[in-house]
């Protein structure tokens, strides 16, 4: 019997998690984030474009890059047989998200803080854009985990979520997007030229960012911290910029009894604790949002299914 595109959708939902777990993200300059990187690269450079075309140009080169990057995934889920479909598909969705290697990255920086301060402002460049040269210790720990906490909706919570609403052709239209914004969506020289994949990286992440913000509080009121992380999202999820990532921040630090601070732009949350001793919570919540989520996911597109074949018969 041949199952349902829903039943496939989530087939290839948990197995995709299983594979991302087991295998994390290979590093090979042929991962298909790497060469979409690589031509963000190439034609993302103002220098390239007179000031007054920038922002045109932008928008233009956001929609080619979309429908390039999104072309072969397209192809796969229209044409592929569903034996094929069930055995690649986990693979091709994997690849736009990542949850295993976003605890690497983080645990990687608290692991260099112990061989001393400059080890760990090294390591944490790789994850963040400030400058790190006078982070102490506790900052340098607290830039690794908000960008973790940030990545919980960006690089998981998003693309499940429009993989599961549109199938691989939404989750590579979301990490296109989203990876444009993380190369272009900065205040400086690159502001014109990123105006459209910023503008347009809020508005995909709206909803997820939300959806992700009711299952920390569900979270972390079964662990009896629910009235705190509301409070302090309330409280600081406007202080950073952006109307996605501050309420997912503030949530987070409120419901783990952390502060999460970028020195003169915010500080969020109370800190009833250091990160040293409270930033293991930050990955407890990750994983068990992003398990809730695809939990709720799978069972919505089952159910979805079993209503569809009752109708039929």
């Amino acid at each position: 019997m041949v199952p349902t595109g829903l039943v496939l959708a989530l087939l290839v939902l948990a197995l995709a998690l299983v594979v991302d777990r087991l295998l994390g993200d290979p590093h090979s300059a042929f991962h298909p984030v790497a060469l979409l990187g690589r031509f963000i690269g190439w034609w993302g450079r103002p220098a390239l474009y007179a000031a007054p075309f920038q922002r045109g140009v932008g928008v233009v080169l956001w929609v080619v890059t979309v429908a390039l990057f999104t072309l072969p995934f397209a192809l796969f889920n229209w044409f592929a047989p569903w034996l094929v479909y069930l055995c690649i598909a986990p693979f091709l969705l994997k690849c736009c998200f990542a949850w295993r290697s976003l605890e690497e990255h983080t645990l990687a920086v608290v692991a260099a803080l112990e061989d001393g301060v400059e080890s760990g402002r090294e390591r944490v460049k790789l994850l963040v854009s400030r400058d790190t040269a006078r982070l102490d210790p506790e900052h340098i720990r607290s830039a690794a985990y908000e960008s973790m906490t940030e990545n919980l909706t960006d690089s998981i919570i998003s693309p499940l979520f429009y993989f599961s609403i549109f199938g691989l052709v939404g989750a590579a239209v979301f990490r296109a997007a989203n990876t444009m914004d993380a190369m272009l969506g900065y205040r400086d020289e690159r502001a014109r030229l990123g105006w459209c994949s910023a503008r347009m990286d809020d508005v995909f992440n709206f909803i997820p960012a939300r959806v992700t913000v009711l299952l920390l509080l569900v979270y972390f009121t079964c662990r009896g911290n629910g009235a705190r992380a509301w409070r302090v999202m309330r409280r600081d999820g406007k202080l950073r910029p952006g109307f996605n990532g501050g309420i997912v921040m503030a949530t987070m630090a409120g419901g783990c009894g952390i502060r999460f601070e970028k020195p003169d732009v915010y500080t969020i949350g109370n800190g009833e604790q250091p990160l040293v001793s409270g930033g293991h919570e930050v990955i407890r919540a990750v994983r068990v949002v992003t398990v809730s989520f695809a939990c709720i996911a799978g069972c919505t597109l089952f159910l979805l299914a079993w209503l569809i074949n009752s109708t039929l018969i």
